[in-house]
């Protein structure tokens, strides 16, 4: 609470009153307020009409970008007041501007907004005079949704940064505000600080630049903020006609969407955020808006989509019947409880490979016994101990490695593997000692491919329903660590080629008519999509198999 002391008067003292008015869920029986629903003012699809008027007026230059946007509606209960709407979206999609208001008459704002609209605050120590005012601004456009995990979270941030679509939107917005900051700053003194920036939010990455001006003394902390209204970045440029465009396609008012909301201090401060990622409950109906930029180049349908995928965590907070609590980060990855390894003893020799224990640790998930045997005679030994023994592994994983299959005479465990009827998988060396040992011959690489991603397409034979590659897109990207490759046009008719790059480098084989196969690539790396590794290692255990093995399965 503050008390006001103006003219000799004060408000230290005064009764705290004001009217008492408890949320109200949304009547069913209030048969006008049931008809005069509607759980989205635009229909599914007809947002995308809206993005072709507006191509229609980026071709003519009416318009360079503008900003439609569309309402989500729902019911409200007695057990989703707008104090639970708040504390569920707090926890699960925090950002920098979050705010709970009653407004009276049964409305209230619920919001999370990442957008900073203007702030201003008194630099003493500047390039201008002492105390100048400093006025920022923070525009975010450019959108993609959260991976399921950190690396794909960095493979969206790749995709989102290379898009030049998404780097107008933002370039546009820019320079919108840089000319609302030069109406009153200093000449000289309006700067973008920041480019591109990324923010990550619970569903959400965008990116966002940072500009900064000083104001003239003339101005102050009001002037800045009026200089900046309607922001660019939910109306368009030229903003007069943008804004306009938005009057004549827009179904329903925005009502507080791309206003603001914040503080004025009494030093002359200010610190303000848009009203986006917020929730207008009224009359106990809870109305979600959210918008995407348009430019000549936008997806109608992508567009439609980015809206509803900025709405959702607004509407999972609404929905949500979920004790409130966190949600941390990217959208966690569904755990597979399918264990395929569960009772298999599985070899890994490591061929000195600097990989070998994540090689091992992927395997491990698969819910197999692995043991890590470094190469040699002593690794065969010790396998075939396991054999007189009773215990013959159920396949040998032959690791990645320096140099060629001869310096770790890959040839002669692949035969002992043969001999013995044990099935076989082998990474990058171990790729190449199969290959040798059938019969292929190794090439060299013009350059070497090392902790280089590359894109990876299945053959024929690699989409047959016992490939290793079952289950998995038929394109898709890994990680390559090697110079050396087996030549396709040298290997035996025993070796089927399962998956190959662009420019026809063997990425895959699998054995005609044995239980043995390999991959030219890092299942286990950052830069292969670990769902994908996985599946590979689950497939290996599954299909390769000698077929005694498969009966006493059975």
């Amino acid at each position: 609470m503050y008390d006001f002391n103006v003219d000799k008067k004060s408000t230290q003292g005064m009764p705290r009153v004001g009217d008492v008015e408890p949320f109200e869920p949304f009547d069913e029986e209030d048969a006008e307020a049931v008809a005069a629903y509607s759980d989205r003012d635009t229909p599914k699809g007809d947002f995308t009409e809206s993005v072709e008027r507006a191509k229609g007026e980026f071709a003519v230059g009416n318009l360079f970008e503008a900003v439609l946007s569309q309402t989500f509606r729902n019911k409200l209960t007695a057990e989703s007041p707008p104090s639970a709407i708040f504390r569920r979206l707090r926890g699960r999609n925090p950002a920098p501007y979050g705010f709970l208001i009653n407004l009276g008459e049964e409305e209230y704002l619920i919001g999370a907004s990442p957008e900073m609209f203007v702030r201003c605050e008194r630099i003493e120590d500047n390039d201008y005079r002492p105390g100048a005012f400093r006025v920022e601004t923070c525009p975010i456009s450019g959108t993609v949704s959260r991976g399921a995990d950190a690396l794909e979270d960095a493979q969206r941030v790749k995709s989102l940064m290379m898009n030049q679509k998404e780097e107008s939107e933002l370039t546009m917005c820019t320079d919108v505000d840089r000319n609302d900051k030069s109406r009153i700053c200093e000449p000289g003194s309006v700067k973008v600080i920041g480019r591109r920036q990324i923010e990550m939010y619970s569903r959400l990455i965008h990116t966002v630049d940072h500009v900064e001006g000083y104001l003239r003394p003339e101005f102050d902390a009001l002037d800045a903020f009026l200089c900046h209204t309607w922001a660019v970045t939910v109306t368009g440029a030229p903003k007069t006609w943008a804004i306009q465009f938005v009057e004549d396609n827009e179904r329903s008012p925005r009502h507080w969407y791309g206003a603001a909301v914040g503080m004025v201090g009494f030093d002359g401060s200010m610190n303000t955020g848009l009203t986006l990622r917020t929730v207008r409950v009224k009359s106990g109906v809870a109305e979600v808006r959210a918008g995407a930029t348009l430019l000549y180049d936008s997806n109608p349908a992508a567009e439609e989509q980015e809206t509803e995928l900025k709405a959702s965590a607004m509407i999972d907070a609404v929905v949500s019947t979920e004790p409130v609590g966190p949600e941390k980060g990217a959208v966690p990855s569904a755990k597979n409880e399918e264990s395929v390894g569960a009772g298999k003893q599985i070899i890994l020799i490591d061929h000195e490979d600097s990989f070998v224990h994540t090689l091992g640790n992927y395997l491990r998930q698969t819910g197999a016994d692995v043991k890590t045997l470094r190469s040699g005679p002593s690794a065969l030994a010790q396998i075939d101990a396991l054999i007189r023994a009773g215990n013959k592994p159920d396949m040998v994983v032959l690791s990645p490695g320096p140099g060629t299959p001869s310096d770790f005479k890959l040839s002669t465990t692949i035969a002992f593997l043969e001999k013995n009827q044990i099935p076989g998988f082998g990474v990058c060396l171990g790729l190449q000692g199969m290959v040798e040992h059938f019969g292929g011959v190794l090439g060299v690489l013009s350059y070497p491919m090392h902790g280089k991603p590359s894109p990876v397409t299945l053959t024929m034979r690699g989409k047959d329903e016992k490939s290793i590659f079952t289950g998995i897109p038929d394109t898709f990207e890994v990680a390559r660590y090697h110079s050396l490759h087996g030549i396709k046009d040298s290997l035996p008719d025993c070796l089927d080629v399962t998956a190959m790059t662009e420019d026809g480098i063997v990425m895959g084989i699998q054995h005609k008519s044995l239980p043995y196969a390999a991959v030219q690539f890092h299942p286990e790396s950052i830069l292969t999509d670990p769902r994908t590794g996985m599946s590979i290692l689950k497939n290996a255990l599954t299909f390769l198999r000698y077929e005694d093995d498969e009966k006493d399965s059975t």
